[in-house]
């Protein structure tokens, strides 16, 4: 996602877990498909099988564990995640990894390597300037020589103890680890995939949607009932993976309400996020992609004193042009939630989070993301008890 607490582009439960493996055994050909087994406790192929609201693990559970790691991926399935997120960027090799950004100055220990130094650079992303070191311009075999970090450690110092820990995984080890998690559980693992500033990639002789569509198909995880949503804040991208013949449930991201997908300022398209969350654009956006995720704050707004008002239309004018909703990101810390919901004076200490998330649910919504996907369950479990 790139929203995190205000408008504009990029901008006491978590009970503590064994520390998390690091990367299963990799290599070899693709391990064979786990049967769906929901009288074992599972959940169907189907999207319409998972429970609702359905907790999307928000790049795993990065609010225990740095981001995009094997470690945040086990919290969050070990701890309440229906779903997972990744977000997938390039390498220079053509490699799918993920990483919230292609960016990885904050969220791995590059810069403290001085063979990496002259890779320092500033490049203009989908219309923003970032200084920093771009996975575009690093083979795989050298993204492999660096470990993940926390990316917001001021807010989750307790994160940084496990800096260092784990590499950068790349999306198919990503697949290897769920079809192994999926055998050890009878059932299969969900997966959130989005695809990163696609145009910009394309642009740059990086197409992602091939790339995606050809690991999606080796896993059996193409089609229809395949357990994988793909995602992405740009309609082309989710256009051109079905013209792919990719078959699973799509998601629209959708930004602050005055702003316009990056393909749609490429193409001189001039609708916005608001004109895309009108019944007119709903039953557009249905015409390729089953849902669509808003930022929460297009759920329910927030007044200037940051508390909430009341809810939109946008439920239920996404239900009635066939959509479901996974609006994000709910966090547990007083700095994310809306103003009704903070404790205390330390910004970085919880909120009541479980109050905040019953607001949202309470609108109809389908799903959620969630940075704390135990919190999102226990939640979701009480509202469901009434």
């Amino acid at each position: 996602m790139q929203q995190e607490q205000r408008p504009g582009r990029r901008t006491v439960l978590g009970a503590a877990a064994a520390l998390g493996a690091g990367a299963v055994a990799l290599g070899g050909a693709a391990p064979a498909v786990a049967a769906t087994d929901k009288a074992a406790g599972g959940h169907g192929g189907s999207y319409k099988d998972l429970p609702v609201p359905t907790v999307v693990g928000h790049r795993g559970a990065c609010g225990y564990r740095p981001e995009h790691t094997f470690g945040s991926y086990e919290y969050a399935l070990a701890n309440g995640a229906d779903v997972i997120e990744q977000d997938v960027v390039p390498t220079k090799d053509g490699h799918l990894v993920c990483r919230h950004e292609n960016d990885i100055t904050a969220t791995t220990d590059v810069a403290s390597h001085p063979e990496f130094a002259s890779r320092k650079t500033t490049k203009t992303v989908d219309g923003e300037k970032h200084t920093g070191w771009f996975t575009e311009d690093f083979t795989l075999a050298e993204l492999k020589t660096l470990r993940a970090k926390e990316r917001i450690p001021g807010t989750r110092q307790h994160n940084t103890l496990y800096d260092g820990h784990w590499q950068v995984p790349t999306f198919e080890e990503v697949l290897k680890w769920a079809e192994d998690q999926g055998r050890k559980r009878g059932r299969r693992i969900w997966l959130h995939v989005e695809t990163k500033h696609p145009t910009y990639f394309r642009k740059a002789g990086l197409g992602l949607e091939e790339r995606l569509a050809k690991l999606l198909r080796r896993y059996g995880r193409a089609g229809r009932d395949g357990c994988t949503f793909v995602q992405s804040f740009e309609p082309s991208s989710l256009q051109r993976l079905n013209r792919l013949g990719v078959g699973c449930p799509k998601v629209l991201l959708l930004d602050d309400l005055p702003t316009r997908p990056w393909d749609f300022v490429e193409a001189n398209d001039p609708r916005t996020v608001a004109d895309l969350i009108t019944p007119k654009g709903l039953t557009w956006v249905s015409g390729f992609a089953q849902g669509i995720g808003p930022w929460v704050n297009q759920i329910i707004p927030r007044d200037k004193d940051d508390r909430l008002t009341e809810p939109t239309t946008l439920v239920r004018d996404a239900h009635a042009a066939g959509l479901i909703l996974h609006p994000y990101t709910m966090r547990n810390e007083n700095s994310f939630l809306p103003a009704d919901f903070r404790r205390g004076s330390d910004p970085n200490a919880y909120g009541d989070a479980f109050a905040a998330f019953k607001a949202y649910f309470a609108t109809g919504i389908d799903g959620i993301f969630s940075d704390n996907p135990d919190t999102a369950a226990l939640a979701r479990d009480a509202f469901r008890k009434g």
